[in-house]
């Protein structure tokens, strides 16, 4: 971190900037709030005093800013925001936990001591999988914590363009990776979206700024397409005597792009480019007619599509979010989105598990369940993991991802109870969604009164009962018919404790036969792991009461003042072990890339690396570089479906990587072209026009039609990006062609 103390002139900016979150925050502030607060400023002002941000900036803006975003943008307390002021003084500067205990509440040195990154994490796997556990695990004690750390997040978004691209690229991973699906489990919409446009700006600019240039310049004509759409809605909703407040706001970036992405079709031809939401204010009791009211007043003037429907005001979401969806036919035939909800169901929409504790004690009628309830059961979620044994903190983070779906599946108890499932669910899931003891204990499963393998994928409106069986135990392939967190981890705590208790009698074996030999135990165990290739203590155990590991092998050794040494083996005779053989296998030689690239700015030259196949980089795209485990530098695109994950979780292994100027080598790129099946020429104009016009080889071609469309894969060698870029836009310009894509594998 940049060392300049702050100037005058920079003291006064300082200084108004936390002013005016002090004239923010003023009404909030209770008994201690106003010295607490003051206290805070005071000492992240000492402790950042001679620290700068990389735009040069004093670094205490940040965390001032940050406190700004946890206060107006999420809604949080005077709590919150004196920790966002204080969330980096004990990782970045000479204060320590200890001081922040002596000066501040033990609620807020807890927060804070929850945003303080872990040190010492050189050894282990992933030092970034054990800092998003860490900061998990908070989410059990005080949920302010993950989201001041949204807030901390955000601001370090806004303000990236300073960064080296390749920082840019890891932040955005990780950002992807856990911040973003979190944001969306806890409800706060704003945050996610933001979240989601600026990881497409970092990661794909062009097709970011190409989407937004067209966004701003049919601004206008949305504007006055809302207003007609809007003006016979208008005297029906007075006539209620509703009063209300209308929006109209294009879809997020990243989400236009996804349905580009997905449904393979142009900007211009998504229909719902922007969504009409309906804001009611009306007392609790009419929340649930009111909205239904205004469906009916809306389906009066235009046809509804009734697979758009979306009931979130009956039954919420599993991040507690209310709303009525409906999509709708329009003026002139165009699709419009409309969401209704009332002023409290907009807060906890916007601000989510931060708006949700204003309403804790609010049940909603009909007996639907508070939004409390719906927070507290996915918190318990979290707690009966954070209990299980995991192997690693990787192992807990991958686990966690499943539990921030973003699609969810109701299903019902006999007695009638809703439980909240990923889409995707099995039966087995259901089971330990129940209780883990239903989960280890099941050993057959009805749905809808119809028995069903525990592997059965659940729909909506399901009903299950699970038969239990004292003896049951859950076994490896369990492990393939689960796919929330709570499972996966259950069963995974299960087999371990099983593994451990197998493990028990080869240690009383192995303790034996050290003894016969008589030797120390405790002096020559970690000797042994170590020689046959294992990682600790109940891995050799385990082997030997399986039998993988034999104690035979023992006979190796001899024994020398009191410890094991190994029998000096003969010149051509074969010592190592079956264990150690296995292990070990021969490298094979693997084959360079002929691609010309830089590494972290120097000749590759003296790098193993290879152009990864999952994603097949050529000349001109975004790349980076990863170490695998056996040394080889893998070339990946930025966009490469693993990229997410192998930035997010092995960051220290991601180097920069970029193209040289000129290469003569070819590269093998996959397209997919979809169009209308004229049943004749279509494979000889996109031969003719790849082949002929543009000149370049075809490795491999295949295509089908059916019903009047067809589908073809073709395989060819470009040089670079922008010869792959031009071959592109000639295809799609051929007649009958609708959209040409390049397939990430």
């Amino acid at each position: 971190m940049a060392r300049k103390a702050i100037d005058d002139q920079e003291l006064v900016v300082v200084n108004e900037a936390f002013d005016k979150l002090h004239q923010l925050i003023k009404p909030k502030l209770r008994g201690d709030d106003e010295t607490l607060l003051r206290k805070a400023y005071n000492i992240a002002l000492k402790g950042h005093w001679t620290q700068r941000r990389k735009s040069g900036e004093p670094y205490i803006l940040h965390p001032i800013e940050v406190a700004r975003i946890c206060f107006q943008e999420i809604g949080l307390g005077p709590t919150a925001v004196i920790s966002a002021i204080l969330h980096d003084v004990v990782e970045d500067t000479p204060f320590e936990l200890e001081d922040i205990e002596e000066n501040f509440t033990p609620k807020i040195t807890l927060i804070v001591n929850g945003l303080t990154k872990l040190d010492g994490l050189y050894n282990v796997e992933s030092p970034q999988a054990e800092n998003f556990k860490k900061v998990v695990s908070t989410l059990t004690q005080d949920v302010r914590v993950v989201l001041i750390k949204m807030a901390d997040r955000i601001h370090n978004l806004r303000t990236i363009d300073v960064m080296p691209r390749h920082k840019q690229l890891k932040i955005a991973a990780e950002t992807s990776y856990i911040y973003a699906p979190l944001a969306h489990r806890l409800g706060l919409y704003q945050i996610k979206t933001e979240f989601q446009d600026i990881i497409m700006k970092i990661n794909e600019p062009d097709k970011y700024q190409e989407i937004a240039q067209k966004l701003e310049s049919t601004e206008g004509e949305r504007q006055a397409y809302i207003a007609e759409f809007l003006q016979p809605l208008r005297i029906k909703l007075e006539e209620l005597g509703l009063t209300y407040r209308v929006l109209g706001r294009p879809k997020a970036i990243y989400s236009i792009y996804n349905k580009i992405k997905k449904k393979g079709v142009s900007f211009e031809e998504i229909y719902d480019l922007f969504a009409v939401r309906i804001i009611l204010d009306v007392d609790l009791s009419k929340e649930k007619t009111s909205c239904w009211n205004v469906y009916s007043i809306i389906t009066d003037f235009y046809k509804p599509i009734p697979e758009r429907l979306k009931d979130w005001v009956t039954t919420p979401k599993g991040n507690g979010y209310e709303s009525l969806h409906t999509t709708v036919v329009g003026p002139n035939g165009r699709y419009v989105e409309v969401q209704i909800r009332t002023e409290r169901m907009d807060d906890i929409a916007e601000r989510g598990f931060a708006a949700h504790w204003k309403y804790k004690e609010i049940e909603n009628i009909n007996n639907n369940k508070s939004n409390s309830n719906v927070y507290d059961r996915w918190l318990d979620s979290i707690r009966d993991m954070l209990d299980s044994n995991h192997s690693d903190a990787l192992e807990f983070i991958t686990d966690f991802k499943t539990n921030l779906f973003n699609e969810e599946i109701y299903v019902f108890t006999p007695n009638g109870d809703m439980r909240i499932l990923p889409k995707g669910a099995t039966a087995l899931d259901f089971a330990f969604d129940i209780h883990s003891d239903v989960g280890y204990r099941a050993t057959a499963i009805k749905v809808n009164n119809k028995l069903v393998p525990m592997g059965f994928k659940l729909s909506n409106g399901d009903q299950l009962h699970v038969t239990t069986q004292k003896n049951q135990k859950p076994n490896e392939n369990w492990l393939k018919m689960v796919v929330t967190g709570k499972a996966r981890s259950k069963i995974r705590s299960a087999m371990k404790e099983e593994r451990r208790k197998q493990g028990e009698v080869g240690k009383e074996a192995l303790m034996r036969k050290l003894k016969n030999m008589k030797v120390d135990f405790e002096e020559n165990i970690d000797m042994l792991v170590k020689h046959f290739g294992f990682t600790n203590r109940p891995d050799i155990y385990f082997a030997f009461a399986n039998e993988t590991l034999k104690i035979s092998e023992l006979k190796a050794f001899t024994v020398d003042k009191g410890k094991l040494v190994l029998i000096p083996v003969e010149e051509g005779e074969q010592a190592p072990s079956s264990t150690e053989t296995a292990k070990k296998k021969p490298q094979k030689k693997e084959k360079t890339s002929n691609a010309n690239i830089f590494i972290n700015g120097e000749p590759a030259d003296d790098y193993k690396y290879e152009l990864a196949k999952c994603c097949k980089p050529v000349q001109g795209d975004d790349i980076f570089a990863y170490t695998t485990a056996n040394s080889i530098m893998k070339i990946h695109r930025t966009v490469c479906k693993n990229a997410t994950h192998l930035m997010a979780n092995f960051g220290y292994r991601v180097m920069k990587a970029e193209w040289k100027n000129n290469t003569a080598s070819n590269f093998a790129v996959d397209l997919l072209i979809t169009g209308i099946d004229s049943g004749v020429g279509v494979i000889q104009a996109i031969t003719n026009e790849i082949s002929n016009e543009l000149n370049l080889n075809i490795r491999s071609f295949s295509i089908e039609g059916k019903e009047g469309y067809f589908e073809g894969k073709i395989s060819m060698f470009v040089l670079n990006k922008n010869q792959l870029n031009v071959a592109v836009r000639a295809i799609e310009k051929l007649e009958g062609v609708q959209s040409v894509i390049r397939i990430e594998k």
